[in-house]
């Protein structure tokens, strides 16, 4: 099977919505990242998208819903979830909730937990597909568990041709970094994963600070295992000037223009092109030193991503 890059037309749509249903893998653009969408309902899809990605079964997924009805099948919403969703859906934001007896996530896409992961994109085609499917897709990112994740169609086919039936062209994602992930399971939301939706947007809406988990946790959602996102060159975060025979990359108007995540110091810049770029890299060095970035508003996101991706276990 050769991964085809396809202009999603409603014939398109159609045809990649049929793949769904027959357990087949479809790439579909999100605001965020590329994610690897399969029926969030069926194991042998799901159990598929593990292979396909080579991702441990113990990391749950997220699923992706075509609405708030569809969202309230799934997952049982306390009031301030229900806040937050009236706020930021469609968007960038993943809720993890107490799982609704009439969900249709199985068991395998959660890992088995009590606990589902929901997100309502706001990518006009991840919105078409959705809709044309007609139930939730579980859609991680479209690349190698562990790798760097996909921010353009091109990126998904290097990590995953052969894998897929359609990736569907949306473009460079807008965003660039993973959903912020918040858990609605307590009575004090928690704060699971740093995204492209800032801390403290969502914490001015509720009204109230987000809580974070203790390290002994365990994995409760996607996108908390300590080395994630990892290129295959070494990183070496927070350095002032690279080092002989090091990449750098660059952040604001002391660095060199070529490989500077934003000449001008913007943050949503910075994240919008932060996996392009460590891509491009990582093709080109065996050493990547990365410029000081701030850890505020999107910076705290970025930060967790490089972190994360300079992790070796």
């Amino acid at each position: 099977m050769t991964a085809k890059i396809v202009t999603p037309t409603p014939d398109v749509l159609a045809r990649a919505a049929d793949v769904l249903r027959i357990g087949g893998l479809v790439a579909m653009p999100t605001e965020t990242v590329y994610g690897l969408a399969c029926d969030a309902a069926n194991p042998d899809a799901v159990a598929g998208l593990y292979e396909a990605k080579g991702r441990p079964r113990f990391n749950p997924l997220i699923a992706h819903v075509a609405s708030q009805a569809m969202a309230e099948r799934e997952a049982v919403f306390t009031p301030l979830a229900r806040k937050a969703a009236e706020a930021f859906w469609p968007g960038p934001l993943t809720m993890v909730l107490p799982v609704a007896a009439t969900g249709q996530t199985c068991d395998l896409a959660r890992s088995g937990l009590d606990t589902i992961a929901l997100r309502r994109p706001a990518h006009p085609v991840a919105q078409a597909l959705l809709d044309v499917f007609g139930g939730p897709l579980v859609a991680p990112s479209a690349n190698r568990s562990g790798h760097v994740s996909p921010t353009t169609p091109e990126h998904v086919r290097s990590d995953l041709a052969g894998k897929v039936a359609y990736i569907l062209d949306g473009g460079p994602c807008a965003r660039g970094i993973e959903s912020t992930i918040v858990a609605f399971t307590g009575e004090t939301p928690v704060l699971l994963r740093a995204g492209s939706l800032e801390t403290a947007e969502i914490e001015a809406v509720l009204g109230l600070r987000l809580a974070r988990p203790g390290d002994a946790s365990g994995i409760t959602a996607p996108g908390q295992l300590k080395s994630h996102y990892a290129p295959r060159a070494t990183l070496r975060l927070d350095a002032a000037t690279p080092m002989s025979g090091e990449g750098y990359l660059g952040f604001g108007d002391h660095c060199p223009l070529e490989g500077n995540l934003s000449p001008t110091g913007n943050l949503a810049e910075a994240a919008a092109n932060l996996f392009a770029m460590l891509r491009a890299f990582d093709l080109r060095y065996e050493r990547i030193a990365v410029a000081p970035i701030p850890r505020t508003g999107l910076g705290e996101a970025i930060n967790d991503r490089l972190a994360r991706a300079a992790h070796r276990d």
